[in-house]
């Protein structure tokens, strides 16, 4: 019985010793990762529109973000750009003062 302890205590340590060298680096480096994430298809310059809000999805990760609750959130976005570009006010010309 004595002789199992002592095993065990000797796997234990070293496991602990495997994981210690894996975390400082010495057991080698990892691959090289390649981004597999479909683009989400929105310009990288001016500013965003409606179409582009709604044409927008993200990948799902584990434990992300709830897609439902981000479909939502880019509606609103999408309507609220929606309002504003039927909503912009073109500037005026002011009228030149009278002279005297």
């Amino acid at each position: 019985m004595a002789g199992m302890t002592w095993f065990f205590a000797f796997v234990i340590v070293a496991l602990m010793g495997v994981v210690a060298v894996v975390a400082t680096g010495r057991g080698g480096s990892l691959g090289e990762t390649f981004d597999d994430r479909p683009d989400s298809r929105v310009q990288a310059d001016g500013p965003l529109t409606a179409q582009d809000l709604r044409r927008v999805r993200f990948s799902t990760a584990f434990r992300g973000y709830r897609m439902s609750e981000v479909d939502a959130l880019l509606d609103r976005l999408a309507a609220e750009r929606d309002v504003a570009a039927e909503t912009t006010v073109r500037p005026t010309r002011r009228p030149e003062p009278c002279g005297r």
